[in-house]
């Protein structure tokens, strides 16, 4: 599970990588050729989205690798199933289709980092919603 693990970290801060870096060095009006929902979208807001991504894919990789901190790792994966979750509304509500498999896709991805990350640092025990709570 470790190697899966670390693949789709590396996957996942790969692609929001390219993908943030791109939003943040890049005008909007270059942008919106390839990326039409930009232009609704204040001036301001792509660039601080693309920081976001560029944040998340650094949590992905740096805390698990140096072991600082690791908790940043599944809440960097919980942050990009925030944003997908964001880009699947915003494209299904601009009639965008074609783009929700990919954005689907990466949620899943990122949900599972989370989701398993989290329970490495429980010391293992995936969290469940059928877990019996325990007395402190």
């Amino acid at each position: 599970m470790t190697i899966l693990l670390w693949i789709l970290r590396i996957g996942l801060a790969g692609f929001f990588g390219m993908a943030g870096f791109t939003k943040v060095s890049t005008p909007v009006e270059s942008l919106a050729t390839g990326m039409p929902w930009v232009s609704d979208f204040p001036e301001w807001s792509v660039p601080v989205i693309g920081a976001l991504e560029l944040a998340a894919a650094a949590g992905l990789i740096l805390p698990a690798a140096f072991r600082i901190a690791e908790v940043l790792t599944p809440m960097a994966a919980a942050g990009l199933v925030l944003i997908m979750a964001g880009a699947i509304i915003l494209h299904a509500a601009r009639g965008e289709w074609a783009a929700l498999p990919m954005n689907a896709v990466l949620a899943i991805v990122a949900g599972f980092v989370a989701w398993r990350d989290f329970a490495r640092l429980r010391g293992g025990r995936p969290v469940t919603a059928s877990a019996p709570a325990t007395a402190g």
